[in-house]
């Protein structure tokens, strides 16, 4: 047994993942094991995951990251499962946050999740009023809206939950802490901060990035039919 299991689903990231390896190579808090479950790459993403030690790659040919994180959590052996994605670097202390949180009685908790490139100003106002303000907010009048690229939650309610939705391919985050809310207490704790890639709000501007999500928050409330059109940027 482990305290921590970090799952990271994958495909073709041979560009990023070296900054989430790296990131967890650092961690202060070092019970933890590393998941990765890849789909097919056919980049260099394996080989560079074969660089680190102490890393269980899991082939997963099913499409979906619903599909990959709860396939990763199947495996895992950890109380405490902490989602990344392969683009997004941890902070050394990240692990040893959430290890500090999930010692009170809580079942999910989150952190900043800020640019890990050098970007504009107005980027890093959009991920803060997104990542902080908007989640820390959504905490507090329990209506979390956790995103997955930063999610630690118990194993054992993550399980009770039935993971993330399958059928969904996006919004499959923020549908999974909403349920886990039924059933306990959820935290934001500032230390526990991750740095993710912006390639995809670069890509589509910011106010494209705001819009399209917006634009999935109203077809979920209205009837959980979230858009299946997050394709992948390299």
């Amino acid at each position: 047994m482990v305290r921590i299991s970090v799952v990271i689903p994958s495909f073709n990231e041979g560009k990023y993942i070296k900054n989430a390896m790296s990131g967890l190579e650092r961690q202060s808090f070092r019970d933890f094991e590393t998941i990765v479950v890849d789909k097919n790459s056919t980049d260099d993403t394996i080989k560079i995951v074969k660089r680190y030690r102490n890393v269980k790659i899991i082939n997963e040919i099913r499409k979906g990251i619903s599909i990959a994180r709860n396939r990763g959590a199947q495996e895992a052996r950890g109380e405490i499962l902490v989602f990344l994605d392969a683009d997004t670097k941890p902070s050394e202390k990240l692990l040893e946050s959430y290890n500090k949180a999930f010692k009170k009685k809580i079942i999910m908790a989150t952190g900043p999740i800020m640019p890990l490139e050098n970007t504009d100003i107005f980027i890093w106002l959009g991920y803060i009023f997104v990542s902080v303000l908007m989640t820390y907010a959504g905490i507090v009048i329990n209506d979390p809206a956790i995103i997955g690229s930063n999610f630690a939650v118990r194993k054992k309610e993550f399980l009770r939950a039935r993971g993330f939705d399958e059928k969904m391919d996006t919004y499959e985050d923020w549908d999974l802490s909403k349920r886990l809310a039924r059933h306990g207490k959820a935290v934001y704790i500032l230390e526990a901060v991750v740095y993710t890639s912006v390639r995809r709000v670069k890509k589509w501007g910011m106010w494209g990035y705001i819009a399209y999500h917006v634009d999935n928050m109203v077809r979920y409330n209205k009837g959980k039919k979230t858009r299946d059109d997050y394709n992948p940027v390299r």
